[in-house]
Protein backbone atom coordinates (compact mmCIF):
# COMPACT_ATOMS: atom_id res chain seq x y z
CA UNK A 1 0.00 0.00 0.00
CA UNK A 2 1.60 3.72 -0.38
CA UNK A 3 1.19 5.19 2.08
CA UNK A 4 0.00 8.79 2.26
CA UNK A 5 2.37 11.92 2.80
CA UNK A 6 2.04 13.36 6.80
CA UNK A 7 2.04 16.43 5.53
CA UNK A 8 0.62 18.26 1.92
CA UNK A 9 2.56 21.22 0.66
CA UNK A 10 -0.29 23.85 -1.23
CA UNK A 11 -0.38 27.19 -3.27
CA UNK A 12 -4.17 28.13 -2.66
CA UNK A 13 -5.08 30.72 -5.54
CA UNK A 14 -8.10 31.62 -7.84
CA UNK A 15 -8.87 33.20 -10.99
CA UNK A 16 -12.20 35.08 -11.07
CA UNK A 17 -13.82 33.08 -7.82
CA UNK A 18 -12.89 29.67 -9.51
CA UNK A 19 -10.27 28.57 -6.69
CA UNK A 20 -7.61 25.73 -7.15
CA UNK A 21 -4.74 24.16 -5.19
CA UNK A 22 -1.45 23.67 -6.57
CA UNK A 23 0.37 21.07 -4.90
CA UNK A 24 3.82 19.64 -6.11
CA UNK A 25 3.46 16.27 -8.13
CA UNK A 26 6.01 14.87 -6.01
CA UNK A 27 4.20 15.32 -2.78
CA UNK A 28 1.25 12.64 -3.33
CA UNK A 29 1.56 9.45 -5.44
CA UNK A 30 -0.97 8.96 -8.34
CA UNK A 31 -2.81 6.45 -7.14
CA UNK A 32 -3.56 8.61 -3.92
CA UNK A 33 -4.63 11.74 -5.84
CA UNK A 34 -8.21 11.20 -6.28
CA UNK A 35 -9.24 10.98 -2.84
CA UNK A 36 -6.56 13.69 -1.70
CA UNK A 37 -7.94 15.98 -3.90
CA UNK A 38 -11.48 15.06 -2.76
CA UNK A 39 -9.87 15.60 0.96
CA UNK A 40 -8.89 18.89 0.44
CA UNK A 41 -11.40 20.49 -1.49
CA UNK A 42 -13.83 20.04 1.15
CA UNK A 43 -15.33 23.09 1.55
CA UNK A 44 -16.12 22.14 5.54
CA UNK A 45 -13.41 19.62 6.55
CA UNK A 46 -10.94 20.62 3.79
CA UNK A 47 -9.09 23.57 2.63
CA UNK A 48 -12.03 24.48 -0.08
CA UNK A 49 -11.43 24.78 -3.86
CA UNK A 50 -12.59 23.54 -7.17
CA UNK A 51 -10.02 21.48 -7.87
CA UNK A 52 -6.21 20.53 -7.64
CA UNK A 53 -3.61 21.14 -10.00
CA UNK A 54 -0.87 18.57 -9.65
CA UNK A 55 2.21 20.88 -11.29
CA UNK A 56 6.07 20.09 -11.75
CA UNK A 57 8.22 22.60 -13.60
CA UNK A 58 11.57 21.83 -15.52
CA UNK A 59 12.90 25.43 -15.24
CA UNK A 60 15.93 24.46 -18.03
CA UNK A 61 13.01 23.75 -20.62
CA UNK A 62 10.58 26.46 -19.10
CA UNK A 63 8.07 23.54 -18.86
CA UNK A 64 5.09 23.76 -16.76
CA UNK A 65 3.60 19.91 -16.24
CA UNK A 66 0.05 20.05 -14.98
CA UNK A 67 -2.76 17.31 -13.63
CA UNK A 68 -5.43 18.04 -12.86
CA UNK A 69 -8.39 16.90 -10.08
CA UNK A 70 -11.89 18.10 -9.92
CA UNK A 71 -13.22 18.77 -6.84
CA UNK A 72 -15.45 15.41 -6.60
CA UNK A 73 -11.78 13.56 -7.01
CA UNK A 74 -12.49 12.54 -10.96
CA UNK A 75 -9.53 13.85 -13.51
CA UNK A 76 -9.83 16.05 -15.76
CA UNK A 77 -8.14 17.34 -18.60
CA UNK A 78 -7.70 20.49 -18.58
CA UNK A 79 -8.95 23.87 -16.40
CA UNK A 80 -8.46 27.61 -18.25
CA UNK A 81 -8.49 29.00 -15.06
CA UNK A 82 -6.86 26.58 -13.02
CA UNK A 83 -3.43 26.80 -15.63
CA UNK A 84 -3.54 30.58 -15.37
CA UNK A 85 -3.37 30.10 -11.32
CA UNK A 86 -0.63 27.42 -11.87
CA UNK A 87 1.40 29.93 -14.45
CA UNK A 88 0.91 33.01 -12.12
CA UNK A 89 2.38 30.71 -9.81
CA UNK A 90 5.54 29.70 -11.39
CA UNK A 91 5.77 32.94 -13.31
CA UNK A 92 6.37 34.69 -9.81
CA UNK A 93 8.33 31.85 -8.47
CA UNK A 94 10.66 31.14 -11.45
CA UNK A 95 10.76 34.87 -12.36
CA UNK A 96 9.56 33.62 -16.20
CA UNK A 97 6.76 35.52 -18.15
CA UNK A 98 6.36 32.94 -20.72
CA UNK A 99 6.41 28.94 -20.59
CA UNK A 100 4.69 25.92 -22.05
CA UNK A 101 2.48 24.09 -20.28
CA UNK A 102 2.29 20.57 -20.33
CA UNK A 103 -2.04 19.01 -20.22
CA UNK A 104 -3.95 15.82 -20.87
CA UNK A 105 -5.55 18.11 -23.33
CA UNK A 106 -2.25 18.87 -24.59
CA UNK A 107 0.25 21.93 -24.89
CA UNK A 108 -0.69 24.78 -24.37
CA UNK A 109 1.56 28.35 -24.26
CA UNK A 110 1.29 30.83 -21.68
CA UNK A 111 2.68 34.44 -21.39
CA UNK A 112 2.35 37.05 -18.34
CA UNK A 113 0.85 39.93 -19.71
CA UNK A 114 2.61 43.43 -18.86
CA UNK A 115 -1.27 45.13 -18.43
CA UNK A 116 -4.51 43.48 -18.45
CA UNK A 117 -6.79 44.04 -21.55
CA UNK A 118 -9.29 46.75 -21.60
CA UNK A 119 -13.05 45.52 -20.24
CA UNK A 120 -16.35 47.39 -19.65
CA UNK A 121 -16.98 45.11 -17.04
CA UNK A 122 -16.30 46.10 -13.31
CA UNK A 123 -13.35 44.58 -12.15
CA UNK A 124 -11.58 46.33 -9.35
CA UNK A 125 -8.08 46.45 -10.16
CA UNK A 126 -6.06 44.39 -7.55
CA UNK A 127 -2.12 44.62 -7.04
CA UNK A 128 -1.63 41.30 -6.25
CA UNK A 129 -3.58 40.16 -9.59
CA UNK A 130 -1.23 38.31 -12.48
CA UNK A 131 -2.79 38.63 -16.17
CA UNK A 132 -2.08 35.39 -18.11
CA UNK A 133 -2.71 34.81 -21.54
CA UNK A 134 -3.00 31.30 -22.99
CA UNK A 135 -3.09 29.42 -26.46
CA UNK A 136 -5.62 27.21 -25.62
CA UNK A 137 -5.45 25.22 -28.63
CA UNK A 138 -7.73 24.98 -31.82
CA UNK A 139 -11.62 23.90 -30.74
CA UNK A 140 -12.86 20.91 -32.27
CA UNK A 141 -16.57 20.42 -33.48
CA UNK A 142 -16.57 16.28 -34.26
CA UNK A 143 -18.34 14.05 -32.50
CA UNK A 144 -15.66 11.83 -31.86
CA UNK A 145 -13.13 14.53 -30.53
CA UNK A 146 -16.07 16.19 -28.00
CA UNK A 147 -16.64 13.36 -27.67
CA UNK A 148 -20.30 13.28 -28.19
CA UNK A 149 -22.92 9.74 -29.04
CA UNK A 150 -24.06 11.58 -31.21
CA UNK A 151 -24.08 11.41 -35.52
CA UNK A 152 -22.14 13.83 -37.01
CA UNK A 153 -25.50 15.27 -39.20
CA UNK A 154 -27.02 15.87 -35.64
CA UNK A 155 -24.24 18.15 -34.29
CA UNK A 156 -23.93 20.24 -37.65
CA UNK A 157 -27.39 20.73 -37.78
CA UNK A 158 -27.69 21.66 -34.36
CA UNK A 159 -28.25 19.52 -31.17
CA UNK A 160 -31.38 19.66 -29.46
CA UNK A 161 -31.32 17.71 -26.36
CA UNK A 162 -34.49 17.12 -23.86
CA UNK A 163 -33.54 18.13 -20.19
CA UNK A 164 -36.02 18.73 -17.30
CA UNK A 165 -39.36 18.84 -19.68
CA UNK A 166 -37.91 20.99 -22.33
CA UNK A 167 -35.59 20.69 -25.67
CA UNK A 168 -32.88 22.89 -25.81
CA UNK A 169 -30.56 23.84 -28.67
CA UNK A 170 -26.88 22.64 -27.78
CA UNK A 171 -23.66 23.98 -29.32
CA UNK A 172 -21.27 21.21 -28.39
CA UNK A 173 -17.80 21.37 -28.80
CA UNK A 174 -14.34 20.51 -27.15
CA UNK A 175 -11.64 23.25 -25.99
CA UNK A 176 -9.62 20.17 -24.72
CA UNK A 177 -12.55 18.83 -22.31
CA UNK A 178 -16.47 18.62 -23.16
CA UNK A 179 -18.58 21.62 -23.36
CA UNK A 180 -22.08 22.36 -24.16
CA UNK A 181 -23.16 25.56 -24.33
CA UNK A 182 -26.83 26.98 -24.59
CA UNK A 183 -27.82 30.03 -26.07
CA UNK A 184 -30.00 32.26 -24.50
CA UNK A 185 -31.96 35.34 -24.41
CA UNK A 186 -32.22 35.50 -20.81
CA UNK A 187 -31.23 33.02 -17.84
CA UNK A 188 -34.10 30.46 -16.82
CA UNK A 189 -34.68 30.42 -13.36
CA UNK A 190 -33.69 26.53 -13.05
CA UNK A 191 -30.63 27.18 -15.13
CA UNK A 192 -27.97 25.36 -12.71
CA UNK A 193 -30.54 22.24 -12.86
CA UNK A 194 -31.01 22.15 -16.46
CA UNK A 195 -27.24 21.93 -16.65
CA UNK A 196 -26.88 19.32 -14.55
CA UNK A 197 -29.11 17.27 -16.51
CA UNK A 198 -27.26 18.16 -19.92
CA UNK A 199 -23.94 17.63 -18.53
CA UNK A 200 -24.77 13.98 -17.48
CA UNK A 201 -27.15 13.65 -20.91
CA UNK A 202 -25.75 10.01 -22.58
CA UNK A 203 -25.45 12.57 -25.53
CA UNK A 204 -21.95 13.28 -23.54
CA UNK A 205 -20.44 9.76 -22.66
CA UNK A 206 -17.49 11.23 -20.81
CA UNK A 207 -20.13 14.02 -19.09
CA UNK A 208 -20.07 18.36 -19.99
CA UNK A 209 -19.24 21.60 -18.56
CA UNK A 210 -22.12 23.41 -19.51
CA UNK A 211 -22.82 27.23 -20.24
CA UNK A 212 -25.51 29.15 -20.50
CA UNK A 213 -24.63 32.16 -22.98
CA UNK A 214 -26.39 35.60 -23.13
CA UNK A 215 -25.26 38.20 -25.75
CA UNK A 216 -24.65 41.66 -23.95
CA UNK A 217 -23.00 43.50 -26.92
CA UNK A 218 -21.20 42.48 -30.39
CA UNK A 219 -18.48 42.05 -28.43
CA UNK A 220 -19.38 41.23 -24.72
CA UNK A 221 -21.62 37.84 -23.34
CA UNK A 222 -22.65 36.85 -19.79
CA UNK A 223 -22.42 33.11 -18.72
CA UNK A 224 -23.19 31.07 -15.84
CA UNK A 225 -21.43 27.95 -15.74
CA UNK A 226 -21.83 24.57 -14.05
CA UNK A 227 -18.76 22.26 -14.35
CA UNK A 228 -17.88 18.37 -14.56
CA UNK A 229 -16.55 17.22 -10.57
CA UNK A 230 -17.11 20.92 -9.30
CA UNK A 231 -20.83 21.94 -10.11
CA UNK A 232 -21.97 25.45 -10.14
CA UNK A 233 -18.53 27.57 -10.76
CA UNK A 234 -18.32 31.95 -10.38
CA UNK A 235 -16.09 31.86 -13.64
CA UNK A 236 -14.85 29.13 -15.87
CA UNK A 237 -11.47 29.42 -18.25
CA UNK A 238 -12.64 26.76 -20.76
CA UNK A 239 -16.19 27.05 -20.49
CA UNK A 240 -15.65 31.22 -21.41
CA UNK A 241 -13.77 30.11 -24.48
CA UNK A 242 -16.31 27.53 -25.28
CA UNK A 243 -19.51 30.31 -24.88
CA UNK A 244 -17.11 32.76 -27.02
CA UNK A 245 -16.52 30.51 -29.66
CA UNK A 246 -20.98 28.98 -29.65
CA UNK A 247 -21.71 33.29 -29.50
CA UNK A 248 -19.25 34.05 -32.66
CA UNK A 249 -20.62 31.06 -34.79
CA UNK A 250 -23.90 31.89 -34.18
CA UNK A 251 -23.62 35.24 -35.14
CA UNK A 252 -24.19 36.51 -32.10
CA UNK A 253 -20.73 38.05 -31.02
CA UNK A 254 -17.41 39.63 -32.83
CA UNK A 255 -13.85 38.64 -31.86
CA UNK A 256 -12.48 39.69 -29.15
CA UNK A 257 -15.19 38.71 -26.86
CA UNK A 258 -15.13 40.08 -22.89
CA UNK A 259 -17.01 37.11 -21.43
CA UNK A 260 -19.08 38.29 -18.00
CA UNK A 261 -19.43 35.65 -15.48
CA UNK A 262 -20.59 36.05 -11.70
CA UNK A 263 -16.81 36.10 -10.72
CA UNK A 264 -15.46 38.60 -12.88
CA UNK A 265 -14.58 39.00 -16.60
CA UNK A 266 -11.56 37.69 -18.94
CA UNK A 267 -11.19 38.13 -22.83
CA UNK A 268 -11.45 35.87 -25.37
CA UNK A 269 -9.95 35.86 -29.15
CA UNK A 270 -11.00 33.77 -31.81
CA UNK A 271 -10.48 33.92 -35.51
CA UNK A 272 -12.90 31.18 -36.41
CA UNK A 273 -12.54 27.66 -37.60
CA UNK A 274 -9.27 25.90 -37.63
CA UNK A 275 -7.69 29.03 -35.18
CA UNK A 276 -6.34 28.56 -31.88
CA UNK A 277 -8.38 30.45 -29.21
CA UNK A 278 -6.64 32.35 -27.15
CA UNK A 279 -7.75 33.44 -23.34
CA UNK A 280 -6.54 36.42 -21.52
CA UNK A 281 -7.77 37.15 -17.68
CA UNK A 282 -6.50 37.34 -13.64
CA UNK A 283 -5.56 35.26 -11.25
CA UNK A 284 -4.05 35.59 -7.71
CA UNK A 285 -1.77 33.78 -5.05
CA UNK A 286 -4.27 33.24 -2.11
CA UNK A 287 -2.02 32.03 0.47
CA UNK A 288 0.12 28.67 1.01
CA UNK A 289 1.17 26.38 3.60
CA UNK A 290 0.85 22.86 4.33
CA UNK A 291 -2.45 20.66 4.51
CA UNK A 292 -2.64 17.54 7.43
CA UNK A 293 -3.45 14.42 5.27
CA UNK A 294 -5.41 11.84 7.33
CA UNK A 295 -3.96 8.27 7.39
CA UNK A 296 -5.41 5.55 4.88
CA UNK A 297 -8.40 4.64 6.16
CA UNK A 298 -9.26 7.89 8.19
CA UNK A 299 -12.38 9.83 6.63
CA UNK A 300 -16.19 10.04 6.81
Amino acid sequence: MTPRPERIPFIKAEANGNDFLLVPATAVAPALRPAVARELCDRRCGLGADGVEWWRYNPRRRELHLALHNADGSPAEISGNGTRCAVAWCARRFRVDTMTVLTAAGNKSAKRLASPPRLSAAHPARPDEVWIELNMGVPRFRAEEIPAAVAGAELERGLILAARGRDWPVTALSVGNPQACVLVEAFPEDWADVAAALGRHPAFPQQANVEFVRRVNAHAIAIRIRERGAGVTPSSGTGSCAAAIAAIRAGQAESPVEVIAPGGAQEVAWAGDGHAVWLRGPARIIASGYACAPAAGEGR
